[in-house]
């Protein structure tokens, strides 16, 4: 049995948390960001991981650093044998690193060295990737190039957007960890070393880049789209109406014209131009009002021949 430490934030951190919990082994401490203001109202919300840890009666702490020797003498009196990372937020110094027995392991939701980073569910929809998976990981001082301790592949489907992809990743996260914890506590686990020639970089997904740019070909478009969901979703504009493209598929059945232009609309979506292609879309939002299918938003207005434009250009 091993006396673990768990740091994770958001709720892709969470199942791991509760596998750890119904495990053999004990959680002896819960480290998770400081709350913060979030949501439409920017009240103050503890984090997922924290509700869980207090649910539970695991003791939490939210420091802003770990870098502060009052901070490293709180870890350091739990005696951990491991500390468990998912998607913290806070970079742990060297000496956090070498404190426990058998060090910090991280559940990285990518195969290791691709994307490693900040948003790596989002990069590999947005890049077109067939497969990505999980990686178990010894941690070190640099950003996601420690040793791996095992890793998983799973496919993505053509249709899944980045929600639909994180909740596959997440479950497959719960195996590999407790597979994972368990090898360390018998000494069955020999890491590899990861091939850094090959590793790419999964950076912080913005709002900005969310804004949809109409002269992209609609394979990259429908993409991005399914990559922005549910945060921060793809953008445009219509007329003076800020619009917000939740689903989109390439529709190889129309001619494009100019970038923006609607085509056509039907029952099953919106068709709009963009580079020497087309795209059809099936769900999304008005400025003020509920995400809706594309048929249900036709049923009250015509759009052919009207534009979708940059907001900048609106």
């Amino acid at each position: 049995m091993l006396k673990i430490i768990y740091a994770g934030t958001p709720e892709f951190a969470v199942p791991a948390l509760e596998a750890l919990l119904k495990s053999e082994h004990r959680l002896v401490a819960v480290y998770t960001q400081p709350d913060r203001p979030a949501g439409r109202g920017q009240k103050i919300q503890a984090s997922p991981v924290k509700i869980c840890a207090q649910t539970n009666n695991i003791p939490v702490h939210q420091p802003s650093s770990l870098k502060t020797p009052a901070e490293f003498e709180c870890l350091e009196n739990y005696q951990a044998d491991l500390i468990v990372v998912a998607a913290y937020g806070l970079l742990l110094p060297l000496q956090v690193l070498e404190l426990p027995r058998l060090g910090c392991i991280n559940i990285h939701a990518s195969l290791l060295p691709r994307w490693r980073g900040a948003a790596p569910i989002q990069r590999a929809i947005q890049a077109g990737d067939e497969q990505t998976g999980i990686t178990i990981m010894q941690m070190d001082e640099g950003l996601d190039t420690g040793d791996i301790l095992l890793s998983e592949s799973l496919p993505i489907d053509a249709d899944w957007n980045a929600a639909q992809l994180h909740d596959q990743l997440r479950q497959l996260g719960v195996l590999l960890l407790l597979e994972a914890v368990n090898r360390l506590d018998s000494g069955q686990l020999e890491a590899t070393q990861q091939d850094h020639h090959r590793s790419t970089y999964a950076a912080r997904v913005s709002k900005q880049e969310a804004e949809i740019d109409w002269r992209k070909d609609a394979d990259t478009l429908q993409r991005e789209i399914r990559a922005f969901v549910p945060w921060p979703v793809s953008y445009t504009q219509l007329g003076n109406t800020n619009v917000r493209i939740w689903q989109a598929q390439a529709n190889t059945g129309y001619s494009p014209n100019a970038p923006g232009e609607i085509i056509d609309h039907n029952r099953k979506g919106i068709i709009v131009s963009c580079r020497e292609s087309v795209i059809q879309i099936t769900r999304l939002q008005l400025a003020g009002k509920t995400q809706t299918s594309a048929a249900q938003l036709l049923n009250s207005r015509n759009l052919t021949g009207m534009h979708f434009t940059p907001l900048s250009q609106g």
